[in-house]
């Protein structure tokens, strides 16, 4: 499963220079974990995160100007840092298996001279097998919607004979949009596919509650509209591993005795929890919404081919507490799986999800003093890491003020 092993945001929202884990230029530090929680204050920088994901796949989907003007963002000059007058920028640093050599991926955004939100600059380059230092290679470079793509025709070193001329029509669209649907850019397909397969949770209960016309599908959405249709797609892959998972799940939501299932007369699926003390069940519409929030995620975490990346904000709310530690686990597990684990990321309020976690897997943002918000790793805080040896749970560091604690410092 491929796997993010660093990004860097400038210019983006509160995130004017921000880097999380490994880059092209800063290789020797460590990557992201597969399972990875960002924690800060409120106005850290923690939804600009998380909304840069959002806005990457969207650029992908659509164009850049299209994913700037989406409502809740508002256009290029709201988007863009205040204060700042460049592009906005994004590289991010992947690796397609653990045999593969890292890519890095580079996405600049600004404003042309007539006032449209464009790609300025574009690059997906990897070092040659064996290289450490020297000029990478390129194979998609563009700059203002001209340059060059590696047309997989021989090898690496054969360079001159393998690049093709690159001219874009319309410079709000990526150059990886274009040739990442041509079999002859094998690693630019590589890089859409993964990019194309991120997951932003933003699920939403009442329309869970909705039964949706019959028809299976493979995955749950975004918001959660095809719960019934993702169930069903489970139930007729596989009913034995489908009935398990009822019962795994049962033990996860308090006060319930068991889930089952029923098909209506028209063919829809619907679920039936079967609590303690009641003689009848109920039916997926009538549990509250942090039921329905809890089911969402433990359902998408028995995905049997997952996404390679899942980002969810803010699980905790809705969750009683005591729920929190024993999802993070299941997360976890799920993330940890060999080849087909995706990686996970969450950001979070709540203490008892980090207690579940280690220092690696934690990601601080905070604002310095200039206002610019700034990103440590908890595993990079010595006197962190040296308590959390000790047997003090995360969460515990944190609730109490070792981390996190809202105010510019210095560690």
């Amino acid at each position: 499963m491929a796997q993010l092993e660093g990004i860097r945001i400038k210019n983006y929202r509160a995130l004017q220079d921000v880097t999380l884990g490994r880059t092209f230029e800063n290789r020797d530090d460590a990557p992201l974990s597969k399972f990875i929680s960002v924690i800060g204050p409120n106005g850290s920088g923690k939804s600009a995160l998380m909304d840069a994901f959002g806005f990457i796949g969207d650029c992908l989907r659509t164009n850049v100007e299209d994913a700037c003007d989406r409502p809740h963002r508002g256009g290029f000059e709201r988007l863009r840092t205040q204060g700042q007058k460049g592009p906005i920028q994004f590289e991010l640093y992947f690796r397609q298996d653990q045999k593969s050599r890292p890519i890095s991926y580079s996405l600049h955004i600004d404003m042309d001279n007539t006032g449209h939100t464009v790609v300025v600059y574009e690059r997906l380059r990897q070092r040659r097998k064996g290289q450490k230092i020297g000029k990478p290679f390129s194979f998609l470079e563009i700059k203002k919607g001209k340059g060059f793509a590696w047309a997989g025709r021989g090898s690496e070193k054969e360079e001159e004979n393998t690049y093709v001329q690159v001219k874009l029509n319309d410079s709000r669209f990526l150059g990886i949009t274009t040739f990442g649907n041509l079999s002859d850019h094998p690693r630019i397909v590589a890089f859409r596919t993964f990019l194309e397969g991120w997951y932003l949770s933003y699920f939403v209960p009442d329309l869970a509650r909705v039964l949706p016309v019959a028809g299976a599908q493979k995955h749950l959405n975004q918001r959660g509209d095809n719960l019934a249709n993702y169930l069903q797609y489970i139930e007729r892959a596989d009913p034995k591993k489908f009935g398990n998972m009822l019962k795994k799940i049962a033990q996860y939501i308090p006060g319930i005795q068991s889930i089952s299932h029923k098909r209506t007369d028209d063919g829809r699926l619907l679920l039936q929890f079967n609590d303690k003390g009641y003689q009848n069940p109920f039916f997926q519409p009538d549990m509250s919404d942090g039921t329905l929030k809890l089911l969402a995620y433990l359902l998408l975490l028995e995905d049997p081919s997952p996404f390679p990346l899942i980002g969810i904000e803010e699980p905790e709310n809705g969750l009683h507490h005591q729920l929190l530690e024993p999802l993070a686990q299941t997360m976890k597990k799920y993330s940890s799986m060999e080849k087909t684990g995706p990686q996970i990321i969450i950001t979070t309020h709540s203490p008892y999800f980090i207690d579940a976690l280690t220092p690696k897997e934690v990601w601080i943002l905070e604002k310095n003093e200039k206002g610019s918000s700034t990103a440590v790793r908890a595993a990079d805080i010595k006197s962190v890491k040296e308590l959390f040896e000790e047997g003090i749970p995360l969460g515990s560091l944190w609730y109490s003020d070792h981390f996190g604690r809202g105010n510019p410092h210095v560690y």
